[in-house]
Parts: C-alpha cells; structure tokens; sequence
C-alpha cells in the first residue's frame, strides 16, 4: 500500500524536496482537501482518508467518488506523460453510504511531501485527458484500533478544588473515542462537550460522564455543578496524553 515519493514522478527542480514527517509513524485519519469541484474524497468519507507514515514518508489514500479517474500522478499533468513516468494505478474501494447502499470506486495511494501545504497533483480520466490540481493533506488524528484502553488525562480550570480520575478508561468503537470521566464529586449534573450535553452514567458513587475524546489535543468542556448554594457551569480543559494509551487486559 505504501508508495515511494520517487516512484511517482517527482520532478527536479519541481516540487519542493518530500519533508520528513513531522509526525510518528503510524496510521491517521487525514483532511484530503482539492482545488476541484470533480476530484475530491468520496462524500461517505466526509473529506478525509487514511495517512500512513512509515520510516518518515508519508502516504494518504484516498476514495474517490467513482471510476471516472483512472490514474493519479504526484506532480503536474505535463510530467505525467513523459516518458518513464510512473503513474499511481487505483485500487477498487468497496464504499457503504449512510443510506445503506454499496458501490464499487477507485481509490488511490498518495505520497504526501508535506502536511499543511499544497502539493501538484495531476488526473487523467477515462477520456485520456490530463488535469492538474493542487491538493493538501491537513489535521492528521492517530488511528486507534476498536478495543478497551486506559489514558492518563489532565484537568485545568475552575477553582481547582475538583479533579478526576486519571489514568481515565478510554473505549474505541469504530475508529470513535470515548472517556469515561470519573469526578470528584457526585455533584456534577452535566457536561458540555462541543455544543452536547451528557449526563451522568450512573446513579450512585461520583458523577461518571462518557464523552468523545481526541488525544494530544485541549478539549474545552462545561460542567455543571450543584455543590453550591446555586447550580453553576464551570468551564474546564481536558487533556488526553497519546503516548500514555495502554490496551486494557
């Protein structure tokens, strides 16, 4: 699956030279952003694909919308047919819409240079006609397998007199995160996570929130507390340490 930055076709004094990546290898879910209203991700993967690293090189693939693009070259349209270029050939991607229906389209293995700016890369579709386009590969989130974890995890804000149990449990369930958040207190009515309310799991013991999670990323959260004379919503951060994440027994 992974390809070579010089097995499609760099060019001399073309692109800027592939950076090594600023990120551990790994598997990522990836922003695949396009300058074309006809080349883009396929919609059942809302704009992203899956960026592999390995030894320092980076490659994204991609599902496009159907067959109609039938090879992609790193680099501009010009290069792509000089003799000796080597073209990136599809794989057939089999996609699931959210109506439940199927489909078969070509997806595609992209060396990616760089994260956060734009890179050449060129189409030809089932006419023969070549197309430039510029694409970047942006907000790369590490891929963590289904399964039980454990993540140490930081509290800022407020007065400081509350906190939460820390490693917390961390569940995975088709690519999504969960925490389980234990607080301190029994007092805590409500969480506010990115515009959502949850409510507490349990009904004895301290207040126990399950709310989506990201790591290595600050993640501003509410709480809404009854400890007071009055109820009171308190803004707290909420920080999930990767390189803590252990695979529960």
């Amino acid at each position: 699956m992974l390809l070579l930055l010089s097995s499609c076709g760099q060019k001399p004094g073309g692109d800027t030279e592939a950076e090594k990546a600023p990120i551990p290898d790994g598997v990522y879910s990836a922003d695949f952003k396009t300058d074309g209203s006809m080349f883009h991700v396929n919609e059942a993967h809302h704009g992203k694909g899956v960026l592999t690293v390995k030894d320092g090189k980076m490659t994204i693939h991609v599902s496009l919308p159907s067959k109609n693009t039938v090879n992609l070259f790193r680099g501009t349209a010009e290069e792509a047919q000089k003799d000796g270029a080597k073209l990136i050939e599809p794989t057939v991607d089999n996609i699931t819409y959210e109506d439940g229906t199927t489909e078969e389209v070509y997806g595609f293995d992209i060396p990616v240079p760089y994260l956060d700016k734009e890179f050449d890369c060129a189409l030809v579709g089932t006419k023969g006609k070549w197309y430039d386009h510029k694409v970047s590969v942006s907000n790369p989130v590490l891929k963590v397998e289904d399964g039980e974890y454990t993540c140490a995890v930081t509290l800022t804000g407020g007065s400081g007199k509350a906190s939460i149990e820390s490693p917390a449990k961390i569940t995975v369930k088709n690519g999504e995160m969960t925490a389980a958040i234990v607080w301190s207190s029994k007092h805590y009515e409500n969480m506010t996570v990115n515009g959502v309310d949850y409510k507490p799991v349990n009904t004895e013991g301290n207040s126990t929130f399950e709310i989506p999670v990201t790591l290595d990323t600050d993640i501003a959260v509410s709480a809404l507390t009854t400890a007071m004379s009055e109820p009171h919503t308190i803004e707290y951060v909420l920080h999930f340490e990767r390189s803590t994440l252990k695979k529960s027994n």
